[in-house]
């Protein structure tokens, strides 16, 4: 064989390797750690809050979503909607909020399938680094018990 087709096997053979010890290196660091806590930032103020969602018998829920709908400002005229997914570890934060808020607190709503649940958080009065927890309790199973204490109700 002559030099030039060694030559071009080997660069060619090479190439393909960087190629796919590239590929694999990206695709490492592409896989997100299910641990991370992901957070939301709202650019709006200094303040920040940490929940953990956990369902009733306390396993944390993966994959809630939490919202809250922020409204600050001169007279509450700004306006922000924010939305945050827990990890595997039931854990999210949000951080960036603003120290003051129409109405004075925040009710983040959080919820995953027909689960629900809520937690307020007062800026002003813990504006860094609260934890709270939120528990998620079936819609059904919540529905069932109003309506079974609409219809039998307790007398005083």
């Amino acid at each position: 064989m002559s030099m030039l087709v060694q030559s071009w096997k080997f660069t060619r053979s090479t190439a393909a390797i960087f190629v796919l010890v590239t590929g694999l290196m990206a695709h490492a660091q592409q896989t997100p750690d299910p641990h991370q806590i992901p957070v939301m930032d709202g650019e709006a103020g200094p303040c920040s809050v940490a929940f953990t969602v956990t369902d009733v018998k306390g396993v944390p829920v993966y994959d809630a979503r939490i919202r809250v709908h922020i409204a600050y400002g001169f007279a509450g005229v700004r306006k922000l909607d924010l939305e945050a997914a827990t990890n595997v570890d039931g854990k999210t934060q949000f951080k960036g909020l603003p120290e003051k808020v129409k109405g004075g607190t925040l009710l983040f709503r959080a919820s995953q399938g027909k689960r629900d649940g809520s937690a307020i958080y007062d800026p002003a009065k813990n504006c860094s680094g609260q934890q709270n927890s939120v528990v998620l309790t079936d819609v059904n199973a919540l529905d069932a018990r109003i309506k079974l204490s609409q219809s039998h109700p307790s007398t005083c």
